[in-house]
This record gives C-alpha cells, sequence and structure tokens, in this order.
C-alpha cells in the first residue's frame, strides 16, 4: 500500500523560512514524478509544486521565487524548501504521486506573527 509521510510544518512569523519533507511508503519514488498540493482552511486542496522524474521543476504562480523542491530518489525523499513565507500560505501540505493515488495526514504551516 502506497503511503506518503509528510513533515516539516509548524509555525512561522511571516518571512520565515520551512522544509518540509515527504517519505514515500509502499513506492519507488524514482519512477514517479512527485508533487506538493496544500489545503487552506474552507478551500479546496490546490497544486503548488511538482519534481519530474529528472529534476524538472513547476510552480504555482504564486509561490515561484520562493519555494523550491528537491527529490532524493536513494532516500525515497521529497522536499519543499519555503521562504519568504506569507500569512496566506497557511494550509496543510501534501505530497503525492498523483492525486488519484491518495493522500497522507499532511503537514500543518501556519504563518502569523
Amino acid at each position: 500500500q502506497v503511503q506518503f509521510v509528510e513533515s516539516g510544518g509548524g509555525l512561522v512569523q511571516p518571512g520565515g523560512s520551512l522544509r518540509l519533507s515527504c517519505a514515500a511508503v509502499g513506492i519507488r519514488i524514482s519512477m514517479s514524478a512527485m508533487y506538493w498540493y496544500r489545503q487552506a482552511p474552507g478551500k479546496q486542496r490546490e497544486w503548488v509544486a511538482t519534481i519530474t522524474m529528472s529534476g524538472n521543476t513547476d510552480y504555482k504562480d504564486f509561490v515561484k521565487g520562493r519555494f523550491t523542491a528537491s527529490r532524493d530518489n536513494a532516500k525515497n525523499m521529497v522536499y519543499l524548501q519555503m521562504n519568504s513565507l506569507k500569512p496566506e500560505d497557511t494550509a496543510v501540505y501534501y505530497c503525492t504521486t498523483s492525486p488519484t493515488t491518495g493522500w497522507g495526514q499532511g503537514t500543518q504551516v501556519t504563518v502569523s506573527s
């Protein structure tokens, strides 16, 4: 069974940084693109970033230049470095190989002074 375990969230002040991690269980991520999504309170889950098998990345316009996705296939992990955080980034963040694969428990990111 495929599972994703996200970690690294927390409370941070505006302008701060966090690095999220995602461990994949039951699947080798080297064979798949990986995606980061987020869900803010009262809103639908939305796509944030993609990192392809070859390491190419793509980002939601709102996070471009602030977020950086990376992957370590040897560790079966993906990461999301988030800089210059804004209150609007407050959400639960998830990683997945596909929205149809399933979701982990996510990790809560709260940006507030």
